[in-house]
């Protein structure tokens, strides 16, 4: 079998089986497991497909339905879906979250394939449809109005259902971050609902791309005091590195093989 076939071989059983990790690509094909990593590497960069933790997600696959969402979705997407592979090694089976509709927290649902009994709270319509193929998760859609481009739901009724509730963690992203406003937000609806939110939730973690820090947007959405752990990209500038330690966030530079800042 040729590199060609081998690699056209694993994506049909990527097509068949989405869920199917490294070591059963490579027993199926009867070729070693770092065979199958460099296929997956080769193929992410050709746009086929986005690694995500044990596996890969074809692009077909793991791509959103709507427009407007997709093309945020392809932003920064190498750096968003390593925030969120990181992310998601905080999330248990079991456990009650918090997501919001952001791109980047698309991407940490994309790396919670392997979680069960999940009880998820959004607004991201994108990111319930996503999450809601896993039949022993309960995934709560917030009611409210639907936002011109389809992807969020927000509103005073999205407000007041979060109010109601106490999450265990929420993952919030943002448009803009500086340490003297914190997370801020361009648009005022959805950061009204990110406040409620972030009020409900006993943790809160930042995934924050480094392309956010230092612009800050219309409304803020939370301090840095509210923020239990920011996570974020190797593209971070070490001026932003000294800035985060001074001002005492927790922050974690996410790569391939992540691992916590100290």
């Amino acid at each position: 079998m040729t590199t060609y076939e081998r690699r056209q071989s694993l994506m049909d059983l990527l097509r068949k089986q989405p869920g199917l990790r490294v070591p059963e690509i490579a027993q199926t094909l009867g070729v070693s497991e770092g065979t199958v990593r460099n296929d997956l590497n080769a193929l992410e960069e050709d746009g086929h497909l986005t690694r995500v933790h044990g596996g890969a997600v074809l692009s077909n696959a793991g791509h959103p339905s709507n427009l407007a969402f997709g093309i945020r979705h392809q932003e920064h997407s190498r750096e968003k879906n390593y925030i969120g592979q990181t992310a998601a090694q905080l999330v248990n089976d079991g456990d009650s979250i918090l997501l919001d509709a952001s791109s980047t927290a698309y991407y940490l649902a994309l790396n919670l394939k392997e979680r069960s009994r999940l009880r998820v709270v959004t607004n991201g319509i994108e990111l319930a449809r996503l999450l809601a193929q896993n039949t022993s998760n309960t995934v709560i859609l917030i009611g409210g109005v639907v936002n011109p481009d389809g992807s969020s739901v927000t509103g005073l009724l999205s407000e007041q259902i979060i109010a109601e509730l106490r999450i265990q963690k929420a993952f919030v992203s943002c448009s803009g971050f500086s340490v003297e406003s914190g997370m801020t937000e361009v648009h005022l609806e959805e950061a009204q609902l990110k406040r409620k939110a972030i009020e409900s939730a006993r943790q809160v973690f930042a995934l924050v791309d480094s392309s956010k820090m230092g612009h800050e947007d219309l409304t803020p959405i939370a301090r840095t005091e509210k923020i239990t752990h920011l996570f974020t990209d190797a593209d971070i500038t070490d001026e932003w590195k000294s800035k985060l330690k001074a001002a005492n966030i927790p922050f974690t530079i996410c790569e391939e093989q992540a691992a916590p800042t100290k």
